[in-house]
């Protein structure tokens, strides 16, 4: 019987990427996404990898109750889950005060931050009472510094890698390994969503999403801490986010942020 893995987000962008290579190495999945694509997106998948089984689940990751219908979903399958992947994520750009909505904010957190907390708590005990799994969370390089202009984004990423590396170290013991995935700007439908279309950073290079699921599985099996994913670019900003000071971070990150800034 195939090893079984859980994707949030994976209709589109790097979640899909990490179901299809998952698949790809032999794993049954359950996929979840809050949109009809991930029927799908189930399908595509379970067609393009003969031999594995891809089960959808449509909910709405923000709310308590989506959550617990994705848990529900997974126990009822009856196997143990190897691989936790808890990528699903929004974001929204823009001046907090006058372009971004109260909603819109509070969903990032809801989604980003609490759905992880509540769907890693969920299915966690279970890896460390067998003492076996993998965990990998979604972050980002917007975790390595202030992020104006997405500042609750770029909150919430960095709060994902803080809880990724913490419950690695708690988990040292276990054989449960937790690995924190840090892409840059990938080619994705992240900025449309977000509305930050007319920013540098929108209309600059982008990563290839299945590069950066790639290079996020590889780190996974292989039991990292993290990866810094993509170009080059990426890993410099990464290191850069360790020594230069938060508020020469946060100019940097507007230059790149801000409204309009992609016809600077």
């Amino acid at each position: 019987m195939n090893a079984l893995a859980v994707v949030t987000g994976a209709s589109s962008g790097i979640g899909y990427e990490l179901a299809k290579v998952l698949a790809d190495n032999g794993f049954d999945l359950v996929v979840a996404a809050e949109d009809e694509r991930i029927d799908e997106t189930a399908a595509q998948i379970a067609l393009r990898c003969g031999g594995v089984r891809v089960d959808p689940v449509r909910t709405d990751l923000s709310k308590y109750e989506g959550v617990e219908a994705l848990v529900a979903a997974v126990r009822a399958d009856g196997r143990p889950v190897d691989v936790l992947a808890v990528n699903a994520g929004v974001g929204v750009g823009g001046d907090f005060v006058r372009d971004t909505s109260l909603d819109d904010n509070l969903e990032i957190v809801d989604l980003n931050v609490r759905s992880s907390v509540h769907l890693t708590h969920r299915l966690l005990g279970d890896m460390v009472d067998r003492k076996q799994g993998r965990v990998l969370f979604t972050s980002s390089v917007a975790a390595t510094a202030p992020g104006p202009f997405h500042s609750v984004y770029a909150a919430s990423k960095a709060f994902l890698a803080s809880f990724g590396q913490s419950l690695r170290e708690e988990l040292r013991d276990t054989g449960v390994t937790v690995t924190t995935l840090m892409p840059g700007p990938t080619d994705t439908e992240f900025f449309e969503r977000a509305g930050m279309q007319d920013t540098k950073v929108a209309t600059g290079d982008k990563d290839d999403p299945a590069q950066v699921a790639q290079q996020g599985f590889e780190a996974l099996m292989k039991g990292d801490d993290h990866v810094v994913a993509g170009s080059l670019k990426n890993k410099v900003q990464a290191v850069a986010g360790k020594v230069a000071p938060d508020p020469v971070k946060a100019k940097m990150t507007r230059s790149m942020t801000e409204p309009g800034s992609a016809e600077s």
